[in-house]
């Protein structure tokens, strides 16, 4: 199993962003839905590493979040509530989250063989790396492929030319995301 424990950077500076990120997150296949479990952190239980995946992609486009990942044993039966599971992913994750905000990339992963768990956090970082650092239009243009669309579509959609469109492509390394995602799944199945 899989444990995310997620906490919200500079929140005492910040509004709470929990329910954003909740809602934004609120698609995601999980075994254990997003809970907050105190103030501004919220926990989940997945099975998929590929769903995982796709949790750390919206989170490090919402931004200000530390992401930890622990993985191993669940207590069961799982309780209905996240934050009332126990066992070792549930402990992982909190060690990973309380790594994840000293990174300057803010996600880490905990598992049994730290090895394993090592090149899985290395990949999600680039990841972490490649999406959170994109510009807004790079952002927009990004939604728009996701869409299933041409660039020619995509572009038309922003009211920007097939250039411009592969312009902002290349600039939000669009072209490497799916590489990178198909990494971080297939390192974080490896972990398990």
């Amino acid at each position: 199993m899989f444990v995310m424990t997620t906490d919200q950077r500079r929140s005492r500076r910040d509004v709470d962003r929990v329910p954003e990120a909740v809602a934004a997150l609120s698609a995601i296949p999980t075994i254990r839905s997003f809970d907050r479990t105190a103030g501004d952190e919220f926990q989940a239980v997945f099975d998929s590493p590929g769903a995982l995946t796709d949790a750390i992609v919206i989170l490090a486009e919402l931004g200000p979040w530390s992401i930890g990942i622990g993985i191993g044993d669940v207590e069961r039966p799982l309780p209905t509530q996240t934050r009332a599971g126990r066992g070792a992913a549930f402990e992982r994750a909190r060690i990973a989250v309380t790594d994840a905000k000293r990174a300057p990339h803010p996600v880490a992963v905990v598992g049994a063989d730290p090895e394993t768990a090592s090149s899985a956090q290395t990949a999600a970082r680039l990841l972490v790396l490649l999406v959170g650092e994109r510009s807004e239009a790079g952002r927009a243009a990004v939604r728009e492929m996701r869409r299933e669309r041409t660039q020619s579509e995509a572009a038309a959609t922003l009211g920007v030319t097939p250039q411009a469109m592969s312009q902002r492509l290349r600039a939000a390394n669009w072209y490497l995301e799916e590489d990178t995602r198909m990494l971080v799944t297939r390192l974080l199945a490896d972990a398990r």
